[in-house]
């Protein structure tokens, strides 16, 4: 048996790698956005428009925001967050991990063989779908193991953010390798073949947790409405047998849960709402303030050749999109090292409005005089958003007691899909208007 210490590490590495993989297609969809909108444009290489501009007036507005592909990669997870706290809890974690992956490999494959600004969006769709039973599924799963995975997910997905927007920007752009939207698109169907092995072949989940293994050697057991289980008269055997026996041997960790979790009544549920709403209405606010700006503003911050370096419109975006998952993946993965209480969530909140408020003012006056400038305030943005998701979770984990704790979460992970929501909606009107002014 491995010992405690080992099978901790190998959990950990597991959940950073179901954090990376979850949020990958999530990320790549944002960081195609441009080119997405550009697939009704028959004829037209889809990323051509990377030389720089040397005349900033000369920078026209897509007619399209970005905004619309933030729509359509959020609806979707935010209808699987809503539903997930009442419906799913009964389907066994591994059976919706097969679905998640099998819906990121779908939608790489749409988007990449689409020729139209609809049928992409459709693959959008599918990744969002995938990204939302994910996050949903692992952020619960978590609450079986040890708190510190839930900073390995977190830092996981910081991960997915920096590593999915540095490999589409490293592969598409004419500098560096220069392959076309549908080439770099394809070759990240390697990220769905990690993604399935990391949950059955790394992860070692507790007695209490049925993995996809699990599923194929035994079948699947019925939970009645007092809460017990209940199948053949071999596997009652078994239940009690593992109620009155230890879970884990001596010298394992005992963090673990020691029985399958009560299922919640609705009313139950309900009650624990008002309490969550300290962690969920700062959270709501920081993702509205920086996707906001992310799909919202900074596709209309661009720079001409002698302050921007060198790089197109479009090759800015992409790399805007790169310092700030630098800046999530920073936040998100050093949250061991200097964790924040619950009070200073309002205050992270505050501090991304101020800074949406400052983007909003560049994209209508372009006052910041150099890409410099702008790339550091993204980073920074990044770091914002990334403390705030990492210490709301570990402070839910903490804080509420454990029968509760899996509803909990997937009630709080509804506050980024809203905020991201309102933020989709507002970009677009708001993109229409900065580009009617100029």
């Amino acid at each position: 048996m491995p010992t405690a210490t080992g099978e901790l590490t190998r959990n950990l590495i597991a959940f950073w790698l179901l954090g990376l993989c979850n949020n990958f297609a999530y990320v790549i969809m944002l960081s195609a956005a441009k080119d997405i909108l550009e697939k009704d444009d028959h004829g037209k290489v889809l990323n051509g428009t990377d030389e720089c501009v040397p005349d900033i007036s000369a920078i026209p507005c897509s007619p399209i925001s970005t905004g619309s592909i933030l729509l359509a990669d959020i609806l979707p997870t935010l209808f699987v967050k809503l539903v997930a706290p009442f419906t799913l809890q009964g389907i066994p974690h591994s059976v919706r991990h097969v679905v998640v992956v099998l819906l990121q490999a779908l939608s790489f494959i749409i988007v990449a063989t689409s020729n139209s600004v609809s049928m992409g969006i459709v693959g959008v769709v599918f990744a969002s779908f995938g990204s939302g039973l994910g996050e949903v599924t692992y952020l619960t799963l978590a609450t079986y193991f040890h708190s510190d995975v839930v900073s390995s997910y977190a830092s996981g997905t910081g991960g997915a953010g920096l590593f999915g927007a540095f490999t589409y920007a490293i592969l598409t752009d004419r500098k560096f390798i220069g392959l076309t939207p549908k080439s770099a698109l394809l070759s990240m169907l390697i990220v769905p073949v990690i993604f399935a092995l990391s949950f059955g072949n790394i992860l070692q989940s507790p007695p209490t947790v049925r993995t996809w293994r699990a599923i194929l050697r035994r079948p699947v057991r019925v939970r009645s409405a007092s809460g017990s289980l209940h199948d053949s008269d071999d596997e009652l055997a078994d239940d009690n047998e593992a109620d009155s026996a230890p879970l884990l041997d001596p010298a394992s960790t005992p963090p673990r849960r020691p029985s399958i979790a009560p299922v919640l009544s609705f009313r139950s549920r309900l009650l624990l709402i008002k309490p969550l709403l300290k962690y969920v209405l700062p959270l709501t606010t920081v993702y509205f303030a920086e996707y906001f700006i992310n799909q919202g503003l900074i596709e209309l911050v661009t720079f001409d050749c002698a302050h921007g370096w060198g790089l197109s419109p479009s090759s800015q975006y992409r790399w805007y999109q790169v310092l700030y998952q630098l800046g999530v993946f920073v936040s998100r993965s050093s949250s061991k090292l200097f964790p924040l209480h619950s009070r200073v969530l309002p205050i992270l909140a505050a501090l991304q409005l101020l800074n949406a408020a400052l983007f909003f003012r560049d994209a209508s006056t372009r006052f910041i005089p150099h890409i410099a400038i702008v790339f550091g305030l993204i980073v920074y943005e990044g770091l914002l958003g990334g403390a705030a998701y990492v210490n709301t979770f570990r402070a839910v984990h903490k804080s509420i007691s454990e029968g509760a704790r899996e509803f909990s979460m997937s009630f709080v992970l509804i506050s980024d899909s809203i905020g991201i929501v309102i933020a989709g909606m507002i970009a677009i009107p708001v993109h229409n208007y900065i580009c009617h002014r100029r």
